[in-house]
């Protein structure tokens, strides 16, 4: 599949940010997260923000642990000027970083390290960009309402389902072993999700147009799937197989 570069990553994140602050000052900081119903606003920037800092010591070759940064967030007299300072350390970590950079990855199928974190920050932030607008509408936003580009939305979905969704065995399917096709609207690639009945499952990049046996097709736009995908959809779920994966699929260290 075509992969943004670097650059549009880096965009991509540096939007996402910014769309992120612009929400959390329009729907206040105590403000609930209807896509994260135990969080305020405080909770996501400050759990965002902890976040830029700690990728950004690995982009740096000084990681530190994170749990020191979102007590710094927690203490800051203004928070958002406080995530500011750590969304552009971040950028800057990013460009600074050498391309033969030594640092640690935790996905498989993982990218080099400076786009590694490049990558992982920018879904990171834009997912969560996408709960700080919920929490100005007061309700889960739809594909159309997001800034999400199709390309960026793409990159996510493989990141989610090559990077994250193989690294360790899901709660096991109803009816057992299931093959589900992630297929985007006017993309060339999609990807076969095989889970095993024990919950073990493997990620293959295809093509739009396989033909085989499947148990679940997951189809729409892009960014659709993304928000889908990423459990920040506002439909509910497709039948049990979809309503499996938004109690299964989590994203974790």
């Amino acid at each position: 599949m075509d992969q943004p570069t670097l650059d549009e990553l880096g965009e991509a994140l540096g939007a996402a940010s910014t769309v992120l602050r612009a929400n959390a000052m329009a729907s206040g900081l105590d403000a609930r997260v209807p896509t994260c119903p135990e969080w305020g606003v405080r909770d996501l920037v400050v759990h965002l923000g902890m976040v830029h800092r700690w990728a950004a010591g690995h982009l740096r070759g000084a990681p530190a642990p994170p749990e020191a940064f979102e007590r710094e967030g927690h203490e800051a007299p203004d928070l958002l000027d406080w995530f500011d300072v750590g969304a552009t350390g971040l950028l800057q970590a990013i460009v600074d970083a050498p391309d033969d950079l030594e640092a640690l990855v935790f996905l498989r199928d993982a990218p080099a390290p400076r786009r590694f974190w490049t990558r992982r920050q920018c879904h990171e932030t834009t997912v969560h960009a996408v709960d700080a607008l919920g929490a100005r509408l007061h309700r889960t936003a739809r594909p159309e309402e997001t800034w999400i580009r199709p390309a960026i939305a793409l990159d996510g979905i493989d990141e989610l389902l090559v990077g994250f969704v193989p690294r360790r065995p899901l709660t096991p399917p109803p009816g057992g072993a299931a093959r589900v096709l992630v297929r985007p609207d006017g993309a060339a690639v999609a990807w076969l999700v095989s889970i095993e009945a024990d919950g073990r499952a493997t990620t293959t990049r295809t093509t739009a147009d396989l033909n085989e046996d499947l148990d679940h097709v997951l189809a729409g736009s892009a960014v659709e799937l993304y928000l889908r995908l990423w459990n920040r959809a506002a439909a509910e779920p497709a039948g049990d197989l979809e309503a499996w994966w938004r109690r299964s699929v989590s994203v974790t260290w």
